[in-house]
């Protein structure tokens, strides 16, 4: 779907919310669940897809013959796609991934090997003249190091991947950009710590000579490289739960020449003044699969955990703090759910930023969480939730229907 007149702008949903390792489990939900949120949403429209890959699938939508059957069922479907997300690399439904989401990390060259593939994918499918993104993880979780210990690790595989995208654009094919995504209780966890990244490990004159070196260019055009073809993931869930300020978060980045390649679109839990009934009723968003970060807001400032089963335990001990925001996507359209609210006003101020003057091209709606949200939440068919998503953004955009 292209969002407002200006056709450089996208949006589409990211189908990692459908369960599929496999290239034939992901292209089966393309034909029914994407198809079905098309006909809901954009019937006479070109549709756009956030394609979620595993490795597996990578591998085997990468062979010719796969990747040739799948730009002619995206052209009879009038489908295009225009961003990747290579956060999880493995498994993502069905079983817990936990903290495995970020393995391997970019302190792993496995992390390079895969991502590389994505780009190759993204390179033959993007339509002529359109520019592609790929999210991924932001570098690694926190236990791995702090910033300073693991930065220049991972910069040096940062520099190896980005070497590769700019032989595709020099090669004659699209731009594409890698989008490091801040996430709670991760080394990148918030754009602050994004733009330190960039600015001691990335942009700095030993990181530029780095990457030129590895690059075979020059000073000067290894500095624009690496501000063309990495960037950052603005996920509004994380930034929101980060108690960040929305309007202040796109201009840091852009203060500090660091381009948002892609929003992500999406929405966490929120609980002011949290007593014990409130906090046992969130035990049931305390499932096994994902990791669910909160970060309590107290007088001292603010109080982060790896996952909600630990800090509902601290609550029990009489840590109540002041406000509660959790690391659970909800859906958008939902400004309350029971006893809680959702982020969506966070959500709200930043789409009417995009609306006003675009932070990224790439608009991407990420709930991923339907299949393990609690049951009242989930009771409309899933084809039918992304569609209420994709109407409430774009009506929160401003966009003529």
């Amino acid at each position: 779907m292209i969002v407002r007149r200006d056709p450089d702008v996208h949006l589409g949903y990211c189908t990692n919310i459908h369960a599929g390792e496999s290239w034939s489990e992901v292209l089966a939900n393309l034909s029914t669940h994407l198809l079905e949120v098309k006909r809901r949403t954009a019937p006479a429209q070109a549709f756009g897809v956030g394609l979620r890959l595993s490795n597996r699938a990578a591998v085997e939508l990468a062979e010719p013959e796969a990747l040739a059957r799948f730009r002619d069922f995206l052209a009879a479907h009038d489908l295009y796609v225009f961003t990747v997300n290579g956060f999880p690399y493995g498994r993502f439904h069905g079983a817990p991934v936990k903290e495995r989401v970020y393995l391997p990390d970019w302190l792993d060259d496995e992390r390079v090997a895969y991502s590389d593939r994505l780009a190759t994918i993204l390179a033959a499918l993007l339509p002529a003249g359109t520019d592609g993104s790929i999210s991924t993880v932001p570098g690694c979780h926190r236990a791995r190091g702090t910033l300073d210990e693991v930065g220049p690790a991972i910069a040096a595989r940062l520099f190896r991947h980005v070497a590769g995208l700019v032989r595709i654009r020099e090669a004659g094919g699209p731009t594409i950009g890698l989008a490091l995504e801040p996430e709670p209780r991760c080394v990148l966890e918030t754009s602050a710590e994004a733009v330190a990244f960039f600015a001691r490990h990335v942009l700095d004159d030993a990181g530029v000579r780095a990457f030129a070196a590895h690059a075979g260019l020059t000073t000067g055009a290894a500095a624009d490289a690496l501000r063309r073809h990495l960037g950052v993931c603005l996920d509004a869930c994380h930034a929101a739960v980060e108690f960040e300020d929305p309007d202040a978060a796109p201009r840091a980045f852009a203060a500090a020449g660091i381009r948002v390649l892609k929003v992500q679109v999406s929405a966490g839990l929120r609980l002011r003044a949290p007593d014990p009934p409130a906090l046992g009723a969130l035990a049931a968003f305390a499932e096994g699969v994902y990791l669910h970060q909160p970060v309590i807001r107290e007088a001292a400032g603010l109080r982060r955990y790896d996952d909600l089963p630990e800090a509902l335990a601290d609550a029990h001990g009489g840590k109540l703090g002041e406000e509660w925001r959790v690391h659970f996507h909800v859906p958008l359209f939902r400004e309350r759910l029971g006893r809680f609210e959702s982020t969506q006003d966070f959500l709200r101020t930043l789409l009417a930023t995009q609306a006003r003057d675009p932070i990224s091209s790439h608009l991407e709606v990420e709930t991923y969480t339907w299949d393990v949200l609690p049951e009242e939440y989930r009771r409309e068919p899933v084809a039918e939730a992304i569609a209420r998503e994709l109407r409430w953004v774009r009506d929160a955009l401003g966009a003529t229907p």
